[in-house]
């Protein structure tokens, strides 16, 4: 079998899903040691989860923790710990809800990821502003959930705490900065999780659930490896719980000034590359709100050239090595999916006029590779030609 080695993977949620990850740092080469160490042992997966509970309350200042299958098996368990508790009368008969709280608030609207959170029977209430969570609130109400931050956050937290109804943030794309897994502890957010394989760099398959230590042994009573619970299909072994941990401990750790240093390098040598077509206009930026890594923009006149975002898309992947970048389309994602307001506005209605190239993903030495190629391309492309 053959496959074709991406040289750049600028979506992040194309490592995570559909790719293996190639960053191989000291993060990377840490948590791998810990889950061959790890893979040798025999161990009560309960007590170990429990174990990396208290030693995640001591990096992070959260009551407890537990690892997940990714942040959506986070979104899971959390559901199942908001509607079920710790009573294995009740976490035996999810998905039925019946005589159980199981209204979830969605701040914000619908997720791409909502469905581990209705597998557990579920239902959810839509909410687009903290009026509508706060008159959403009911005798039903197991769980409010949000992705917001910010003033956002603090508003609908404020209404989470007043009213005495657990919250969620799921914040999968939250590290770096590592001190997010400090801040949502002081916060005092009643559960928060990440994904243990985007800016964690942890295992692909982890994520982390932080918070109160009640609600975070009753996530872990019903996932995994419970027999009975709603969530025993997403399973995590001793060497996802071990790896995402040291994930973790070595990120606390590690100087972000330098690190980013080295991230804007090779986003400024792709820059300097393309920047010699002519037409074409570049810009560097780092998302507020999660994967917040530098990001490079590249846009051209598609009317003018006659080619479109989709094209140069496809030329890239055409590439040997692959190479993914951020534009019109998500592979990963279920076509039918809407996300939040239900009626967009026309600029979140606009098409993508531009690509991203995400810094995160670029092993050191394919910036140069990435750079030449989509500088062919472009250069093709501006001068009226098909680019081979």
């Amino acid at each position: 079998m053959v496959v074709r080695r991406p040289s750049n993977v600028t979506w992040v949620s194309l490592p995570v899903n559909v790719m293996a990850d190639f960053r191989f740092d000291r993060t990377v080469k840490a948590r791998a040691l810990a889950q061959l160490e790890a893979a040798g042992h025999f161990v009560n997966v309960l007590d170990l989860q429990r174990a990396v509970g208290r030693r995640l309350a001591e990096l992070t200042g959260a009551e407890s923790g537990i690892v997940t299958s990714g942040a959506a098996g986070a979104l899971a368990a959390s559901a199942a710990a908001c509607i079920a508790g710790a009573d294995d009368k009740n976490i035996w008969q999810l998905p039925d809800t019946t005589g159980l709280k199981h209204e979830v608030i969605m701040a914000g609207g619908r997720s791409a990821f909502d469905s581990a959170i209705r597998l557990t029977g579920a239902k959810l209430v839509l909410a687009y502003s903290p009026e509508e969570v706060s008159n959403a609130i009911n005798e039903n109400t197991a769980m409010i959930y949000t992705t917001d931050l910010g003033e956002k956050l603090e508003k609908q937290l404020a209404i989470a705490k007043d009213r005495r109804i657990p919250m969620l943030l799921d914040d999968a794309a939250g590290i770096p900065p590592a001190s997010n897994a400090k801040l949502y502890a002081k916060m005092g957010i009643d559960l928060y999780c990440f994904s243990g394989g985007k800016g964690l760099r942890g295992p692909q398959c982890s994520g982390l659930l932080l918070g109160r230590k009640d609600l975070i042994e009753a996530a872990l009573l019903n996932c995994s490896p419970r027999e009975g619970a709603v969530c025993r299909p997403m399973k995590v072994g001793k060497e996802e719980i071990i790896g995402c941990l040291t994930a973790l401990e070595t990120w606390l750790k590690v100087d972000e000034k330098k690190l980013y240093a080295e991230w804007n390098a090779r986003i400024a040598r792709i820059r300097k590359l393309v920047d010699t077509v002519p037409g074409v206009k570049t810009d560097v930026y780092v998302p507020e709100d999660g994967n917040r890594y530098p990001t490079l923009k590249v846009s051209w006149d598609q009317e003018a050239w006659k080619f479109t975002i989709a094209d140069c898309i496809q030329q890239l992947r055409a590439s040997n090595p692959v190479i993914e970048v951020l534009g019109a389309d998500n592979p990963s994602l279920v076509t039918a999916v809407r996300e939040g307001n239900p009626k967009p506005t026309a600029k979140e209605r606009k098409a993508p006029d531009h690509i991203e190239l995400v810094s995160m993903t670029i092993k050191p030495g394919e910036e140069i590779i990435v750079g030449q190629r989509l500088r062919a391309i472009l250069r093709e492309a501006q001068q009226g030609k098909t680019a081979a």
